[in-house]
């Protein structure tokens, strides 16, 4: 059965920073890309999705479960939704191997062993099972990319948000993540919005794409129609960090 993200957020911002978001979009199993220049509102819309920030009026839904509504008061918790959230920063613990850092995103409700063993199956499948017995001061960042979207894909999410999990790299090994993570979504029929500056990264994961500029939604569609193909030897506005 299909399970759609319906998204309806509204942030205001007052202050030295002054901020309106005002976005509404729905995304179905499959990778929708969130594509906008710095400050139109991606991180801040994939942190109210999250939980990590309360906005001030709107709803959000996966399926017909609700996790915000302004006007009937719910505000479902964090840890309750479901969902995988990787970050640019990664957030690795650097005292745990791969395999503990794996192991710490899954239930804890499952017993030790099926712990560890779905852990060493999700750092083979993303491509490092050979890390497993290492800590992170070790890995390459490509390395660390993976094992950080390991645990993610490892607790088995409702719903993935990747807030430009692979700025830091090279094109070449950009688009060899892409693939990777599509491979993955494609197979586990799940939602999963993608942030990104890179065109060609969009093209590669994606299949369709949410416009943002300024806090508002300035198109839907396909990415084929409203990112067409162009050279991204250079990422969009590098090293900036938006709203």
């Amino acid at each position: 059965m299909q399970t759609d993200l319906q998204v309806r957020i509204v942030v205001e911002r007052s202050g030295g920073r002054a901020f309106n978001l005002d976005v509404e979009f729905s995304a179905p199993p499959g990778i929708t890309i969130l594509f906008g220049p710095s400050g139109s509102g991606k991180s801040t819309t994939l942190a109210a999705i999250a939980g990590l920030l309360t906005p001030g009026g709107g709803r959000v839904a996966l399926g017909n479960e609700v996790w915000f509504d302004a006007g009937r008061k719910i505000d479902v918790p964090i840890h309750r939704r479901g969902i995988a959230f990787v970050f640019q920063s990664l957030a690795l613990f650097p005292h745990l191997t791969a395999v503990g850092n794996v192991e710490y995103g899954i239930d804890r409700a499952q017993p030790r062993g099926e712990r560890y063993q779905r852990a060493r199956e999700m750092l083979e499948r993303m491509r490092v099972g050979h890390l497993a017995d290492r800590k992170p001061s070790t890995f390459s960042g490509g390395e660390a990319q993976r094992v950080a979207l390991a645990r993610a894909f490892a607790r088995s999410p409702r719903l993935v948000l990747l807030d430009e999990p692979f700025s830091a790299m090279d094109r070449d090994l950009r688009l060899q993540l892409a693939a990777d993570v599509r491979s993955y979504v494609d197979e586990a029929k799940l939602p999963l919005l993608h942030v990104t500056h890179h065109r060609n990264e969009a093209r590669a994961i994606g299949s369709r794409v949410v416009l943002l500029e300024a806090g508002r939604v300035k198109a839907v569609g396909a990415l084929d129609e409203l990112l067409p193909k162009q050279d991204d030897t250079l990422p969009i506005d590098v090293g900036r960090r938006e709203a």
